[in-house]
């Protein structure tokens, strides 16, 4: 029988075999939560925060956390917004679809953004416009996935997923792992799910590598790591066959993925279209809360359903509570002091 070694990143354990060390993001903090998404009154990012992570309250009202102007620098629209810890627990890691429908009045972008903080509230960014090819990635000697990288027409919800196991040129190992749809009209035919690995730095990036195809549009993707099947689960929106959130399983990031479930899959809303969606669990909860949006109807709704340990059965959804313009975002679970001291940020800026 193999040894099983246990290691704890801060608060979170896992079970691991010697062989392999699954790729994780990090989770700490049992006193709340963070609700970090696009602004449905405007594309910018806004905070809201929850003791029970169903019932929220906006943060400076659900204004933007900062100027959408200075992170996204090609087109002024933080849209999508994805938050995680780094790896070593230290900082936070941020990244937007760099977007602006307002602006360019077309369902058209070209790049993303990537944020690092030390606190929650100051960030710093760097912007990586596709259109630019290879001399914006840290491995142009790589393969190009396109002839013409300035025929990219969109560059689509970026997320990321902390992989120690990834091994960079010089030897170093670990990387986050950034996945997101990308299309490029004049050499394929849909939008396509790709990856690139970001370093420690969150300031470099590897070019676009395909995660999978599977024969038509595919966007918003979610990916955990479960530890009740040892697999890892995406949730996903596809553009093709049964309206709903699907989901898809692999043996580690870069796949390969199964096909969509069509038995078991969020349909809560029949015909009508759903996305941008965002599983987490509660503190000391094997579940999970399954976040997304509902753009059909108007006014729009953001709702959060539930679903078991192995990340299916979804049942019960539930409209978000306290938020004022819920969209495409994400979930964060919080310490004590981050919850108040977001909360004090909050009401100081509120009251300017």
């Amino acid at each position: 029988m193999r040894k099983i070694i246990t290691f704890c990143v801060m608060a979170f354990c896992i079970a691991i075999t010697p062989t392999e060390t699954k790729a994780q993001n990090p989770q700490k903090g049992d006193y709340g939560y963070l609700y970090c998404h696009m602004s449905g009154r405007g594309e910018w990012t806004a905070y809201a925060i929850s003791r029970d992570g169903l019932n929220y309250q906006d943060i400076i009202n659900g204004d933007s956390i900062f100027s959408p102007y200075e992170h996204a620098r090609i087109e002024g629209g933080t849209r999508d917004a994805y938050i995680c810890r780094t790896h070593d627990c230290k900082g936070y890691l941020m990244v937007t679809t760099d977007m602006c429908v307002r602006k360019s009045k077309k369902w058209d972008n070209y790049g993303i953004d990537l944020l690092r903080s030390d606190d929650l509230i100051n960030w710093k960014s760097v912007t990586f416009d596709f259109r630019k090819g290879s001399s914006i990635f840290c491995d142009p000697e790589s393969p190009d996935v396109y002839k013409d990288w300035s025929k990219i027409n969109r560059v689509w919800a970026p997320q990321i997923f902390w992989d120690p196991n990834y091994q960079w040129s010089d030897g170093k190992k670990g990387g986050y792992f950034i996945y997101y749809s990308l299309w490029n009209r004049d050499e394929e035919a849909y939008d396509r799910m790709y990856y690139s690995y970001a370093d420690e730095t969150f300031t470099r990036l590897t070019k676009p590598r395909l995660l999978f195809d599977w024969g038509y549009a595919t966007i918003d993707a979610d990916i955990n790591y479960l530890p009740a099947d040892g697999l890892y689960h995406m949730m996903i929106k596809k553009e093709g066959g049964k309206p709903g959130l699907f989901t898809s399983t692999a043996p580690s990031l870069t796949g390969p993925w199964s096909l969509p479930d069509d038995e078991d899959y969020i349909d809560f809303e029949g015909n009508k279209k759903c996305e941008g969606v965002s599983a987490f669990q509660l503190a000391g909860d094997d579940s999970w809360h399954i976040g997304y949006i509902e753009y059909s109807s108007n006014p729009k709704h953001y709702r959060i359903c539930r679903a078991d340990k192995y990340m299916s059965n979804f049942n019960n959804p539930t409209d978000i509570k306290g938020v004022n313009g819920p969209q495409h975002g994400s979930f964060m679970r919080l310490t004590k002091k981050e919850y108040k001291k977001l909360e004090k940020w909050g009401k100081s800026r509120e009251s300017h």
